[in-house]
């Protein structure tokens, strides 16, 4: 009973900080639209209450949407449009299953990464929440999802410190790719950033928080962007990296 109050708590809380701010979205359809033209596949991966989704969809994509709690997947069930291809599963290095540790009152840090409560969870802003339920899932890899959906031209990726492992399950560079940094564990995003640099030549750039808008002047190769991100998360404040191909590159 009571894990069931502390999963429709975390839920409640979820939503207010994402989905029941219609500007928001609206600001991210404005800022996605710089990377996607109609009809453009996107990835959202870690949809969560599908806040992205709908910014991705409204800005014109065709959106392949990914989330592994099955409370979530419920609820995207029930409200994403019917044109929005929702998928109850994981990413990862490679095909299989993984137990999700999720914490039932803050459901935006469950992750799949094993070491979460003694990684993360020690870290400042980490310290009051608790993982406190398991859920096994089903993983593939972008690789494979790209074979079943095809090639997108942007893919969003947020989970909570298992970003790396899901970038190690593709092949070859896409357009775009966006995925979350955490201050506490920068060492993730420096993973991240090698993995992409290795697959082809992509400039990069971050978003601090919830803004809309890029933190730098300008596009940078991956070791300017670490030198700024070593500056810009001392604020503790978690973001997006942005990785793209020259020619997707806003002008």
């Amino acid at each position: 009973m009571m894990g069931g109050l502390r999963s429709v708590g975390g839920l409640a809380r979820s939503l207010a900080i994402y989905r029941f701010r219609p500007w928001q979205v609206a600001a991210l359809a404005r800022f996605y639209r710089q990377f996607l033209r109609p009809g453009d596949l996107a990835f959202d991966i870690g949809a969560h209450v599908g806040n992205r989704t709908l910014a991705l969809r409204r800005a014109g994509a065709r959106v392949v949407a990914i989330e592994p709690q099955r409370l979530f997947h419920r609820f995207l069930r029930t409200t994403l449009p019917r044109d929005v291809t929702l998928i109850h599963g994981a990413l990862g290095a490679r095909c299989g299953t993984a137990a999700i540790a999720v914490s039932r009152l803050h459901p935006t840090v469950s992750s799949l990464r094993p070491d979460i409560a003694t990684s993360i969870g020690r870290s400042a802003g980490f310290t009051h929440v608790a993982w406190d339920a398991r859920e096994r899932i089903a993983v593939t890899t972008l690789d494979g999802l790209i074979a079943r959906h095809g090639r997108p031209r942007l893919v969003k990726i947020d989970v909570e410190g298992y970003e790396a492992e899901v970038l190690a399950g593709l092949g070859h560079a896409l357009p775009v790719v966006a995925f979350e940094y955490l201050p506490a564990d920068l060492a993730v995003a420096e993973a991240c950033v090698s993995r992409l640099a290795a697959l082809g030549p992509y400039r990069f750039n971050l978003v601090r928080g919830e803004a809309h808008g890029f933190a730098l002047p300008g596009w940078t190769n991956g070791g300017g962007l670490l030198r700024a991100l070593a500056e810009i998360a001392r604020d503790n404040r978690s973001g997006d990296i942005y990785a793209a191909l020259p020619d997707a590159v806003p002008s």
